[in-house]
């Protein structure tokens, strides 16, 4: 980035690590397309399946969140990054919505994180 004179300006971003999940969000019945463009498992019923989206900080949180998500039902993990702290599951919209609650309250009540309400479409 430059300045009208020619310096150039320096921005440094920082993130504060916080104890908190930031999003946490089901999509019901998403449309093929949804799953194609996040390069997620093509193989299911498109009907009764759903997408859980989390972020969270510290993002290794994330890795922790994915173990409460597969032993929570039958739940596909799609995405987790211990980087960027998001995870993205699929399943049956039941099965979703029962590992994002179990993830949200496990963060809230037993770890002290500050949570987010989860949100549905």
């Amino acid at each position: 980035m430059e300045k009208e004179n020619g310096e150039q300006i320096r921005i440094v971003q920082e993130t504060v690590a916080g104890r908190e999940i930031t999003l946490a969000h089901i999509i019901g019945g998403p449309l093929p397309i949804v799953y194609r463009k996040l390069g997620l498992n093509p193989e299911i019923d498109y009907h009764a399946s759903a997408i859980g989206i989390m972020n969270m900080t510290p993002p290794e949180s994330a890795v922790i969140a994915s173990d409460i998500a597969v032993k929570s039902g039958n739940i596909y993990l799609g995405f987790a990054d211990r980087f960027s702290g998001t995870l993205i599951i699929t399943g049956e919209i039941a099965e979703v919505i029962t590992a994002i609650t179990e993830i949200v309250n496990y963060f809230h009540d037993s770890l002290g994180y500050v949570t987010c309400p989860i949100t549905k479409r």
